[in-house]
């Protein structure tokens, strides 16, 4: 196999500022360097004063070429959601997609890598952290992407929205979101995918490094690419695939304790075992505080949430019954109580009882839950909920107080203990196969 080459989706919108810092040449023969726009009218795109079905810039040959998009996402519905400009090298492709215009970054997986490493995490990590995830990474693209004559072809779940899993109880609703399955291009830039900025952060010597010491090494198991998952902590505690997404029992993503001192992990599927754990600090590679090793990992934006391995949200209320509503577009009245249903290897919840004043319903997966629960994503669903009561009311809770683990999924590598980790000495084939048992590397191009 030799390095493929990727289109990642960018941005989209009715119109789309760009410039090129250097001489870009468009698909109609034209050099053309500052600043541009393109702009959605009638299907079609116009730029300069013409119409395109389609319109791309190729840079010339100096390798310091890059171009520049204005007001790029980053953080779709997360907590840190914000516009930026950012920059990327390779080739600009600007499609019409329904009533709006795509624009599409095309790049060398390698190259591409080199940016998701530096975008997930601090371009400042450990060699060995960032040795790491770059395998990760690949194999999860490459996962995703199957390649085929030197071209790869989109094999997520056409589902772009949400998997259902309807009970045959009406008391029940049960989804779980998986990565998004893009017509027009192989992958999106944001969390969805791979957070994916370009050469927006920059890319230290030690993070070209690490992608070229690993270029082409993949993660895998049975002879098939892992399907490799990561999250930001897990919390003490690895989650199971299939408590999160579909009911595919994956072998190297099991429940283990992210530690090798202390390897004994309770039953956290038990309510006890797992109220214990989420209320106490348990020893962990990522129960850390430390934060020379929280700046190699966090971006600046992402050291904006400072607990990550306990953590405690309280609402009111008013403020939980609305949130409810708004989230889940249910009506369930005044919220009596949340009530766990089922939990994971980690203490995740994968189902949780709503009750209310006027509807009672079951809800998961984990995401499903972080969402009905937060105005944006709650940091896990690893919580347990406590609840305050006024003198003169003892049967509808003034307050809740939910006292949570870790942040994200839980499910493969966690960022935050793996960089423990590289900073303990671990090379990145040991750190992996901490997180991925029973996992082999194999080297699919050069």
């Amino acid at each position: 196999m030799q390095e493929p080459v990727i289109t990642v989706g960018i941005l989209s919108g009715k119109e789309i500022g760009f410039s090129f810092p250097k001489e870009f040449i468009s698909s109609d023969g034209i050099a053309i360097c500052g600043i541009q726009q393109a702009v959605y009218r009638k299907g079609k795109i116009c730029w300069q004063e013409k119409e395109y079905d389609e319109l791309s810039f190729t840079p010339q040959q100096d390798t310091s070429s890059f171009f520049e998009l204005q007001d790029v996402t980053i953080g779709i519905n997360f907590h840190w959601e914000r516009k930026e400009v950012q920059r990327f090298k390779g080739e600009l492709k600007i499609i019409v997609e329904d009533d709006r215009l795509t624009a599409i970054n095309i790049i060398p997986i390698e190259d591409y890598l080199t940016s998701v490493i530096s975008s997930e995490m601090s371009a400042t990590a450990s060699l060995e952290l960032l040795k790491a995830h770059a395998v990760i990474s690949r194999s999860w693209l490459l996962n995703k992407l199957k390649v085929a004559n030197g071209k790869l072809k989109v094999i997520m779940h056409p589902d772009n929205t949400a998997n259902f899993e309807l009970s045959t109880l009406p008391s029940q609703l049960i989804k779980w979101y998986d990565h998004e399955a893009h017509k027009n291009f192989d992958v999106c830039a944001d969390d969805h995918c791979q957070r994916y900025q370009g050469i927006t952060r920059t890319s230290t010597p030690q993070a070209i490094e690490a992608v070229f010491a690993t270029r082409g090494e993949v993660l895998m198991y049975e002879g098939e690419i892992c399907d490799a998952r990561f999250s930001k902590c897990c919390g003490g505690a690895f989650e199971e695939f299939q408590n999160c997404w579909e009911n595919v029992k994956h072998p190297y993503l099991i429940g283990q304790r992210d530690s090798k001192t202390e390897t004994r992990l309770p039953d956290l599927t038990k309510e006890a075992e797992a109220d214990k754990w989420i209320r106490t600090s348990p020893a962990a590679f990522c129960n850390t505080h430390n934060k020379q090793v929280l700046s190699q990992v966090l971006n600046n934006y992402d050291q904006e949430t400072t607990d990550f391995y306990r953590w405690r949200v309280c609402y009111s209320q008013q403020e939980l019954s609305e949130l409810i509503h708004k989230r889940s577009g249910i009506e369930f009245g005044k919220i009596i109580d949340l009530i766990p249903v089922e939990r994971g290897t980690s203490g995740r919840l994968v189902r949780l009882k709503i009750v209310g004043t006027l509807r009672t319903l079951i809800i998961g997966k984990e995401l499903e839950i972080r969402r009905t629960l937060s105005s944006s994503h709650l940091y896990s669903s690893a919580f347990v909920v406590d609840k305050e009561y006024k003198e003169d009311e003892k049967e509808i809770p003034s307050r809740f107080i939910l006292t949570g683990s870790g942040w994200g999924h839980g499910v493969g590598l966690c960022q935050i203990g793996a960089a423990v980790m590289g900073e303990q000495g671990y090379k990145y084939k040991e750190i992996l196969s901490h997180y991925y048992p029973g996992s082999a590397i194999e080297q699919q191009y050069k």
